[in-house]
C-alpha cells in the first residue's frame, strides 16, 4: 500500500482560483510598492535640514582618510573627540566614496565632498557634457540615505584653480553651479546640503575679489563655506574672516561654516586655536573644519600647548550626529 503523503498540521489545501487570486493581488500590491519607490526615489526627498546651531560642527579633514579612517581616529585622540564633519577632495570625474561615507557614519560624522573640476572646461560641465558622470555620483549619494554636505569648485573667487577668478568667467561658474544642483534634486539627491565655498577676500591688494559675482542665489544654496588660514603672529579672527563674513551677509542670511582652516607654526598655534574657538563663537558661526595637514605649512594640531588649547575650545561645541 502506497502512503500518502500527510498535509503539516494547520495547513490546508486551497482551491485554484483561490490561490490564483490571492497571486494576482499580491503581485498588483507589488507593483504599486514598486512604482511607489521609484516615485519617490526620483523626486528631492523631504531631508530634514541639518541643524544650524552656532558652535554646532567640529570637522577634519586627513589625508588619505578615504582609504583608512586611522588617521581620523588619531586626531579625534588629539582633540579629545571625534569630528563630527569629515571632509575629502574629489577630482574629476572621481565617484562618490561610499565606504569612506559609512566609516563617516559609524563615527557619528557628516561626509563633506569637495568635488574640484580641475583641468575641466566648466561651461561644458554647465551644457550638460559631463551629466552621465553627475548622475551617476548623484544616484549613490542619494543611495546613501543619510546626509552629505557636497561642495563644487571651492575657492572660486581666488586666482589659483582653473574654474576660478581671472580663469573662468563667474557668469559660467554660476551656471554650472546650478545645472549640479539642479540634476541632483532631479535624480532624487535630496539628502545633499549644498556648501558654496569662497575664499576670504583681499581688497587692498585686490587678487582676492569679494564673492557676489559667483553668487547662484539662495535657492541653490544650503550653507556658505569660508576658507581661510592663519599665516603670522598678527592675524586674528575678526579681521581675517569679518570682512567675508561682512560680504556674504550682503548676499545671503544663510549658515556659515569655516570650510578650511589651519594656523601656520609661526604664528604661534595654541593663541591662535583659542582665537578660532573664540571667532566661531562671537560670529554665531555652524563650526569649522580643520586642515590638518602639512601640505607647504606644517597646518596640523600637534605640540602639547596647541592640543590642549584644541581640547579646550573642543569642549564648548556641541555634540551634534547626524
Amino acid at each position: 500500500m502506497k502512503h500518502r503523503r500527510r498535509t503539516p498540521a494547520g495547513r490546508r489545501h486551497r482551491p485554484r482560483w483561490m490561490t490564483t487570486g490571492v497571486a494576482v493581488i499580491a503581485t498588483a500590491m507589488i507593483t504599486v510598492a514598486v512604482g511607489l519607490y521609484f516615485i519617490l526615489a526620483n523626486r528631492a526627498s523631504p531631508w530634514p535640514p541639518l541643524p544650524t546651531t552656532s558652535r554646532s560642527y567640529l570637522g577634519v579633514y586627513e589625508r588619505g582618510a578615504i582609504w583608512s579612517y586611522a588617521p581620523i581616529d588619531r586626531f579625534a585622540q588629539a582633540a579629545g573627540r571625534q569630528p563630527n564633519v569629515v571632509s575629502y577632495y574629489s577630482g574629476w570625474p572621481e565617484p562618490f566614496h561610499v565606504g569612506f561615507a559609512i566609516s563617516a557614519t559609524k563615527h557619528g560624522a557628516i561626509p563633506l565632498v569637495q568635488m574640484n573640476p580641475t583641468g575641466v572646461s566648466i561651461a561644458a560641465i554647465a551644457s550638460g557634457q559631463y551629466d552621465a558622470y553627475l548622475r551617476t555620483f548623484a544616484t549613490a549619494v542619494r543611495s546613501y540615505h543619510l546626509p552629505v554636505i557636497v561642495s563644487f569648485g571651492h575657492e572660486m573667487n581666488g586666482s589659483w584653480y582653473s574654474w576660478g577668478y581671472r580663469h573662468t568667467s563667474p557668469a559660467v561658474f554660476v551656471a554650472a553651479w546650478r545645472h549640479i544642483v539642479t540634476l541632483f534634486r532631479t535624480r532624487g539627491a535630496g539628502n545633499v546640503t549644498w556648501l558654496w565655498t569662497i575664499n576670504i577676500i583681499n581688497t587692498k591688494q585686490g587678487h582676492i575679489p569679494a564673492p557676489a559675482p559667483w553668487w547662484p542665489g539662495d535657492s541653490y544654496v544650503t550653507w556658505v563655506g569660508i576658507d581661510g588660514y592663519y599665516y603670522t603672529s598678527s592675524y586674528e579672527f575678526a579681521p581675517l574672516f569679518g570682512p567675508t563674513i561682512k560680504a556674504v551677509r550682503e548676499l545671503t542670511s544663510a549658515p556659515i561654516l569655516i570650510a578650511e582652516t589651519g594656523v601656520a607654526p609661526v604664528a604661534g598655534k595654541p593663541a591662535k586655536i583659542s582665537n578660532l574657538f573664540a571667532g566661531i563663537r562671537a560670529y554665531g558661526l555652524l563650526g569649522f573644519v580643520w586642515f590638518n595637514a602639512d601640505k607647504v605649512h606644517d597646518w596640523r594640531v600637534n605640540g602639547p600647548a596647541a592640543i590642549a588649547a584644541f581640547r579646550r575650545g573642543a569642549k564648548t561645541f556641541r555634540r551634534v550626529v547626524p
